[in-house]
């Protein structure tokens, strides 16, 4: 992405890219979903998985991308994940697992039986978990900037982990006191937000911030939930990994070079539980690849369509499976 394009708004308005908005009651309270495009004689959904502090409008770029190449996305499912957007709080006796089956329940209760998941960040947790728990149902897993072993480790071990992944461990420092303040920790956001502070703070999540839209920030600023935050977080530290051993579709995962909480030593941990895993390194993003280079995230999930299941991984075969070669695009 060329340093003096702008990069593209966020939209809330959910018609103009063929969305209608409804509200499905789950195991995990009810969850707020945009969907729509629907394609006659189809019952394979694509799900979009937003990370933490975000909501369904972080996709809106990447829809808006596909219209433009003629191969628009369609039977798309963008939930609201429980603590983020319209949906209701996560209750606190809720797993990964509870969310990716009210997710599953979610796109049965819209007329499905099979799916291709994409998730970005903490988000990648869901998609994959999702894949475990459903592996028939899953065609495939596209995976952007998704959340790994840096980030299980900083939650399990602060220091030593922190020190590894000081960005996130930072961050996650800040969401937790930011908690323990309440709605004024909330608040503070928005401050920052009106007085341009907020830009600046996260500029560390992208590749070039001077020319991420406004609206980026904005939604960064609505959607900053401190204990949302710190809960995802700590889902994430006590989250079995050796579950991915379960999935069986093809899985790929899109990672900005200058991402700060996704690392290249990441691609190893999930490669070791999944057959075939791999990773495409863009160049010219960060942490929001499909905001930054939508284009470039549109090509892995086509591609990964494209590819054939694979048998799920064993204990005994786990560690001797390598990451593949990072690529550059």
């Amino acid at each position: 992405m060329p340093t003096s394009r702008r990069s593209p708004a966020l939209t809330d308005h959910e018609r103009s890219l063929g969305l209608r908005r409804a509200t499905v009651p789950t195991r995990v309270g009810r969850i707020v979903v945009r969907a729509g495009r629907r394609t006659p004689d189809t019952t394979t959904a694509t799900i979009l998985l937003h990370g933490a502090a975000g909501s369904w409008t972080t996709w809106t770029p990447l829809l808006a991308a596909s219209d433009r190449t003629g191969s628009p996305l369609g039977d798309v499912i963008i939930p609201d994940l429980p603590g983020w957007g319209e949906s209701g709080d996560l209750p606190s006796t809720a797993s990964v697992r509870d969310v990716s089956e009210a997710i599953i329940d979610v796109a049965r209760a819209l007329g499905y039986t099979s799916w291709r998941v994409v998730g970005h960040s903490l988000g990648g947790f869901v998609a994959l978990d999702l894949a475990a728990a459903a592996p028939a149902a899953t065609l495939s897993v596209a995976l952007i900037s998704p959340s790994g072993a840096g980030v299980i480790d900083a939650v399990r071990r602060p220091v030593r982990g922190g020190l590894r992944l000081a960005p996130f461990a930072g961050m996650l420092l800040t969401m937790r006191l930011f908690a323990l303040l309440g709605r004024p920790g909330r608040a503070v956001v928005r401050l920052l937000n009106r007085v341009g502070a907020l830009r600046h703070l996260s500029a560390p999540l992208f590749a070039h911030p001077s020319t991420v839209h406004s609206s980026v920030i904005d939604a960064l600023a609505a959607e900053v939930r401190p204990s949302a935050f710190a809960r995802a977080a700590a889902l994430a530290g006590t989250y079995d990994t050796s579950t991915w051993r379960r999935i069986t579709c093809p899985v790929g995962a899109v990672r900005g070079v200058v991402d700060v909480f996704a690392g290249a030593a990441d691609a190893a941990t999930f490669a070791a539980f999944i057959p075939g895993f791999h990773e495409v390194a863009l160049d010219d993003a960060g942490h929001f690849a499909q905001v930054e280079r939508p284009a470039a995230v549109l090509a892995v999930i086509s591609a990964l369509a494209g590819m054939r299941r694979q048998a799920p991984a064993s204990a005994a075969d786990a560690a001797s499976l390598p990451a593949r070669d990072l690529i550059s695009m």
